[in-house]
């Protein structure tokens, strides 16, 4: 972030004010150690918008451009977006509409029960400077209406990394057109090989579908559908995803949503899809995700859903997958929105912090079993540790807020500099006036502009040594 002035402080000055725990002492490997992720991708925290409210954010909601701006000016490439979600499946493309997008719904916050779209949609998703993937329609069964827009996406995206044919067929039911009467795991493989080969032929490209698109991971798999797929249906796959939301809007809890632990532990599933992807020759995304289903629960606009995302993006990371795309949903309807019309949702701070810890970066590696509350991650580029993100996930409402000490062993030089991601507490929302702070600065409501003056922190290094504090329900990035 930049501002007009840095002032620095002493990284003690917690110290003073609040209750330490126990220390923990963690070794930082000189170099990236085999536990480290893959190689990162520039920018791999990204964005979902859903189809129908697609062409609202980016002409009616003002901070739309500049959130992902504010993105892009920490990595110099755009986040990635995704056009989709639920009302992709009720979509019909009409070339000769003239709308991007048309629909009637009996009250603002409702999302419609069907839609159409013009040739105006792809032209619109066309303007924006990064890669994007679109969603068309398969549960209505109407090939041919899908295989016309896609052709017009890639006719008039340059932008287009890849399409997706249907969302979350999971939740498709035997009514459904695609059914035919009867729906299940093993009858979505074969219907996805078939409209892969039937779609992909007619398209003047291979390598251009995101296959797969199931919710969580059960009887509709990566795994199962790899082994289906031909060799004609696997050349147009391009890459194979999974959404993932951790918890039901009706029964979230903060605490457990922004465990460390518990956040290893729920995502651990996936690891045979993104296996099952690699195998295959592609690569994973999760394509849709955020913290609650339906919008979000009433967790999903605090600070600690914003932590949450901060250590889940990076988890999944290491994990395997190659980006993560978190969901925004009906404009003035969506708890767990980065952003609206308004007001910032305060997730979009986890979200710029951890692209803040990822910058850059060519790997970042746990130095935690990942057992506890506790999280300290060494981040890599040109095979040298640059940067360290510390994370208490402790949960903290009121009262006494305890702290955690990190002892870091390893390090070079004989000072270093850090940022604090912190809040008044886990349940602190921005639009209820409880602002966090990256680095001392917040993000403005309606405009997403970065205000305050910046705030780096300072450690002494003696024989390769530093200690640091970090308070419950908050996050350190140390730069070496």
């Amino acid at each position: 972030m930049k501002a007009t002035q840095s002032p620095i402080r002493s990284l003690s000055w917690l110290l003073a004010i609040i209750v330490p725990c126990s220390a923990l002492t963690f070794t930082v490997p000189s170099s990236p150690p085999s536990n480290a992720s893959q190689q990162l991708d520039p920018a791999p925290i990204g964005v979902s918008l859903e189809f129908f409210a697609f062409p609202a954010y980016f002409t009616d909601v003002a901070s739309t451009s500049p959130c992902l701006q504010n993105l892009r000016s920490l990595t110099g490439t755009w986040p990635p977006l995704r056009i989709g979600g639920t009302t992709q499946d009720r979509a019909t493309y009409s070339a000769s509409q003239t709308t991007a997008v048309s629909y009637t719904v009996a009250a603002p916050g409702d999302a419609p029960s069907t839609l159409t779209f013009g040739p105006s949609f792809m032209t619109l998703a066309n303007t924006y400077g990064g890669q994007t993937i679109i969603g068309f329609n398969r549960r209505l069964n109407n090939q041919p209406n899908t295989i016309q827009a896609a052709r017009k996406a890639l006719d008039e995206m340059d932008n287009l990394n890849s399409i997706e044919l249907g969302n979350e067929p999971n939740f498709y039911t035997s009514s459904d057109p695609i059914a035919g009467g009867s729906w299940s795991g093993t009858k979505d493989f074969a219907s996805q090989v078939s409209w892969q080969t039937a779609v992909g032929s007619n398209l003047s490209t291979t390598n251009i579908f995101s296959a797969g698109v199931y919710f969580d991971t059960n009887t509709f798999s990566i795994a199962g559908l790899t082994a289906q797929e031909s060799s004609t249906a696997a050349q147009y796959v391009r890459e194979y995803c999974s959404h993932n939301y951790p918890q039901s809007q009706s029964s979230a809890n903060l605490a457990s949503l922004m465990s460390h632990s518990a956040i290893k532990s729920q995502i651990a599933p996936f690891k045979n899809e993104i296996t099952a992807a690699k195998n295959a020759g592609k690569y994973h995304i999760m394509g849709e995700t955020n913290s609650a289903t339906q919008g979000g629960g009433g967790i999903s606009p605090t600070f600690g859903a914003g932590l949450w995302l901060m250590d889940y993006s990076i988890q999944m990371l290491i994990l395997g997958t190659k980006a993560l795309y978190f969901h925004q949903g009906t404009v003035g309807n969506c708890q767990y929105c980065w952003w609206g019309r308004y007001s910032m949702g305060a997730p979009y701070y986890g979200a710029y912090y951890a692209t803040m810890a990822l910058a850059g970066a060519d790997q970042i590696a746990p130095l935690d079993s990942g057992t506890t509350n506790y999280a300290a991650y060494a981040i890599y580029k040109a095979g040298k540790p640059v940067r360290l993100l510390l994370y208490n996930s402790d949960y903290y409402v009121s009262g006494t807020r305890s702290v955690q000490t990190f002892t870091m062993s390893g390090l070079p030089g004989t000072a270093v500099t850090a940022k604090r991601l912190t809040a008044s507490s886990a349940t602190a929302r921005q639009d209820q006036g409880g602002n966090p702070t990256v680095g001392g600065q917040t993000f403005a409501n309606g405009t997403c502009a970065i205000q305050g003056s910046a705030v780096s922190e300072s450690a002494a290094v003696v024989s390769g040594r530093a200690t640091f504090t970090v308070a419950a329900s908050e996050a350190l990035l140390v730069y070496l």
